[in-house]
């Protein structure tokens, strides 16, 4: 499958999400949380410094963003306001990164030890109740990157990028039950995913340069080669089955508000998306 450029010129994209006709983003390095149509028009939704990451919305409609520095999810109002939601401060040992919010309004999210990269230490998976009290459900995940809940809302499943592969997690009333491994993939490094109606996983493969669908178990069943590295994935469109992939540089220069070569591209799959994201 080919590809075509929706926007170039970002900094580093990332937490791709696809809502209400466009596909929204964090711009990390330049500190903006944007959306852009199919068509390209892009909007500054909010401007939130210290690395916006990971995008999710409540039930009531409230956007969500992760924030890397300080440690916190921060809220943002339909006018573009932005206040605090949670304080991690206390609690995350790493950098807040990607997340997704379940149809209950939990937030599930991973953070991770990017200063310690290439060998990263553990670093945990957390969940934020609709009250906004916060538990660690687990301290020793490989860099947990990109995150899905299931349609029936009963597993979460989480990449981590340095295990080369996939955890699952029961969601036992309301709470990070049983762990166990959904699949694994060697010589990748899974970073953003996306579910999609069949049960399988789109992941972002960011060293190998592509995107790539792998069903439970582990089997690879399709691949889209990107020029640049590939860090984020989501599908969406009017019909479900655009795929849209955040592609950029990492690293200092690539993660820097100067850098411009990030883009969004995007291409058309059989299977459309289901779950959450």
């Amino acid at each position: 499958m080919s590809t075509s450029v929706l926007v170039e010129g970002l900094a580093f994209a990332e937490g791709p999400r696809w809502r209400g006709e466009r596909l929204w983003f964090s711009d990390v390095a330049a500190g903006e949380v944007c959306s852009v149509g199919l068509g390209g028009d892009l909007t500054v939704v909010a401007r939130i410094d210290g690395g916006p990451s990971g995008l999710g919305w409540l039930p009531d409609g409230t956007l969500l963003v992760a924030r890397g520095e300080p440690a916190s999810v921060m809220a943002v109002s339909p006018a573009g306001d932005v206040r605090e939601y949670a304080d991690l401060r206390t609690i995350a040992t790493h950098p807040p990164n990607d997340m997704v919010v379940d149809q209950e309004g939990r937030t599930w999210l991973g953070t991770c030890d990017i200063a310690g990269i290439p060998t990263p230490a553990a670093s945990q998976l957390l969940c934020i109740q609709p009250d906004r009290s916060v538990e660690v459900v687990d301290t020793q995940m490989c860099f947990p990157n990109g995150s899905v809940v299931t349609t029936d809302g009963s597993t979460l499943i989480v990449a981590e990028t340095f295990g080369a592969g996939f955890q699952a997690f029961n969601i036992d009333g309301g709470h990070g039950g049983a762990k166990r491994q959904w699949a694994e993939v060697a010589g990748a490094y899974p970073d953003g995913i996306c579910l999609d109606e069949e049960g399988a996983v789109w992941f972002a493969d960011a060293r190998g340069r592509c995107a790539v669908r792998v069903r439970e178990g582990g089997e690879i069943l399709d691949r889209v080669s990107t020029e640049q590295g590939c860090y984020a994935c989501t599908l969406g469109g009017p019909d479900g089955r655009t795929l849209f992939l955040c592609t950029g540089e990492f690293g200092p220069s690539g993660r820097s508000r100067e850098n411009r070569k990030g883009r969004i591209e995007m291409t058309t799959v059989a299977i459309g998306g289901a779950g959450s994201p």
